[in-house]
């Protein structure tokens, strides 16, 4: 049998918010699939490029339609979306399900049904759906219920990412409502506060998570370095250590990874980060199962993230929020392995790519601070 899901992992991708803000144009959409096909993210598995807000009028067409902007999409979005085909992507679009966007912008309250058959016609395969500006009398599962009916009606597969922000307690009813990913954070700033805030509170959400519907802790921000044109998400930057740990966190949460940063010119560094094959999968992993999380004695700041594969392997992520270098221990008692079971563990590197030996009983790595350690490992016989 076929299967129907259009998320059976976490997607990824590309958006233009975090860095471009309202500075977004159609060459910019152009030069940007470009790179991704010759920066190799596409090859990695980010295969969406998604247009966030301000790309519309600020007005409807008289016949109640969206107008792109003529001056900065001068031919139109069926054109950006074909070129972005053309280069092997995926295109995605934006919208709100209340009167306005976040922006200002036409949202689609009351046009869920006219909206969702023109991003059709468009060739959308990728909606972000925010939550702005909505009717008080409107409740949010109603209208995510009413979008997503649309979408599914319109005669195209597209994506439903509903960019919810956590509230009305989401979590509870948002796989009903249709929507394949959901916002349950606010926006995501350009900080290591931001990144440590996010993640903290997403971790005892991960039961939430799952094939064709996954929490959505934001945009990466990796690699901005506080350059992006948006006021509310570059405030300052992140070095690269917390970046490294922003995006395995973001990978081993099954959150979706979309990318902020202008691609066209990012560092080795950055592409390093973005493109570890080892972390993607973790993330992309078939099983798409829940992270739980063990704490670490005698320091609060510390933590380390375990996480099933679908082949047998555990995923190990040792995460260090103090701002200084501190041993993160764990017991294998504490993960089920035991001595008595005569197992351990193989351990290999993720962020080294490199086998790092058997470990008995205890693994405590040096971990910097801000940083991680992230291991792949097998269970053997001792």
């Amino acid at each position: 049998m076929k299967n129907h899901m259009q998320a059976p992992t976490p997607p990824m991708g590309w958006n233009s918010w975090n860095t471009f803000f309202d500075h977004i144009n159609e060459e910019l959409i152009f030069t940007t699939a470009d790179a991704m096909v010759e920066q190799g993210l596409l090859a990695a598995g980010y295969e969406y490029l998604i247009i966030d807000d301000c790309w519309s009028m600020k007005d409807r067409s008289e016949d109640g339609k969206l107008v792109p902007d003529p001056e900065k999409f001068p031919h139109g979005m069926k054109a950006a979306a074909d070129y972005v085909h053309s280069r092997g992507l995926k295109f995605g679009i934006y919208s709100c399900c209340g009167v306005r966007t976040c922006a200002g912008y036409p949202g689609s309250f009351e046009h869920e049904f006219a909206d969702a058959a023109q991003f059709a016609e468009w060739g959308v395969d990728y909606l972000k759906y925010d939550n702005c500006y909505r009717p008080n009398n409107q409740t949010t599962p109603m209208l995510y219920r009413r979008m997503s009916m649309a979408l599914r009606s319109s005669g195209r597969d597209i994506l439903l990412a509903a960019c919810q922000w956590g509230t009305d307690d989401v979590h509870h009813w948002i796989r009903s409502s249709g929507a394949h990913t959901f916002r349950s954070t606010i926006d995501i700033q350009d900080s290591w506060k931001s990144i440590e805030s996010i993640a903290s509170a997403q971790i005892e959400n991960q039961c939430f998570n799952g094939p064709d519907c996954f929490n959505d802790m934001d945009m990466l921000v990796v690699g901005m370095y506080g350059k992006g044109l948006n006021p509310e998400t570059s405030v300052g930057g992140c070095s690269d250590e917390e970046y490294q740990t922003h995006f395995a966190l973001w990978a081993m949460m099954n959150s979706p990874l979309i990318i902020g940063c202008d691609i066209r010119s990012m560092s080795e560094k950055t592409k390093e980060i973005l493109t570890n094959p080892d972390l993607i999968a973790l993330n992309q992993d078939p099983e798409c199962r829940s992270c739980y999380q063990i704490p670490v004695y005698g320091n609060p700041d510390a933590f380390i993230l375990v996480k099933f594969l679908h082949n047998g392997d555990l995923a190990l992520g040792f995460f260090n929020f103090s701002d200084v270098a501190a041993n993160v221990t764990l017991d294998f008692w504490d993960i089920g392995l035991s001595y008595a079971s005569g197992c351990s563990l193989r351990f290999y590197d993720c962020l080294s790519h490199r086998e790092t030996g058997i470990q008995k009983e205890f693994f405590a790595p040096r971990v910097a601070a801000h940083g991680c350690k992230i291991y792949r490992c097998s269970i053997v016989e001792n």
